[in-house]
């Protein structure tokens, strides 16, 4: 009787799972940020990280402790907050958004290594939200991509159609672009289609 409690009692502490990571995957200004902050803000109450129309305004990885819950079910994760995917970084492109050229370049520079930490994040991701911009055509380099390495990978995906408050989003559009994966419209900025997003949660992570 004590050899069967003492196996009981090893296997609920050893047989526990790592710490899960949802990581947050997309195009620079998709809404991961957004996203991250709203989910934090909902949960815990504080922001991850800050919001700009500036292009790779996130170019570190950012991390936040979340736990969830829908009645009596808690789900608890690491949130990874990941640098916008881009296939081209050009310190150009900061000095048209209006940054001097000393900053635009330091802020390339930044940008690109961001980029390379988010890809070598992805082996260590147990599941991903991808998030796409809703108002434009979601068939691009980039989403196309992430997914097909996240598929490689065979890492769980939800795709989160953001910035569905605006008049331009097309959800079916996301839907028709990536027909084997679970599409939620959300908008990450007023709130939207979350509770949608957690439930999807709740089954892509039990």
């Amino acid at each position: 009787m004590v050899f069967n409690w003492l196996q009981r009692v090893f296997r609920q502490v050893f047989s526990k799972r790592k710490d899960i990571k949802l990581g947050l995957y997309g195009p620079p200004n998709a809404g991961k940020t957004t996203l991250a902050n709203r989910i934090s803000m909902d949960w815990i109450g504080e922001e991850v990280g800050t919001v700009s129309s500036l292009p790779h305004e996130t170019r570190e990885i950012q991390t936040k402790e979340i736990t969830i819950k829908k009645g009596r079910k808690e789900l608890s994760f690491n949130l990874v907050d990941t640098p916008g995917i881009a296939t081209k970084i050009d310190y150009e492109d900061f000095i048209k958004a209006g940054l001097p050229e000393k900053e635009a370049k330091k802020r390339a520079r930044e940008a690109t290594k961001g980029v390379i930490d988010a890809i070598k994040w992805l082996d260590d991701m147990d599941a991903v939200i991808v998030v796409i911009d809703a108002t434009k055509d979601p068939l691009n380099q980039v989403n196309i991509t992430i997914i097909g390495n996240l598929q490689a990978r065979n890492i769980p995906v939800i795709i989160a159609a953001n910035k569905i408050d605006l008049k331009r989003a097309n959800i079916k559009r996301v839907k028709d672009a990536f027909p084997a994966y679970e599409v939620i419209g959300i908008s990450a900025k007023e709130g939207t289609g979350m509770d949608e997003l957690y439930e999807a949660l709740f089954k892509l992570l039990k």
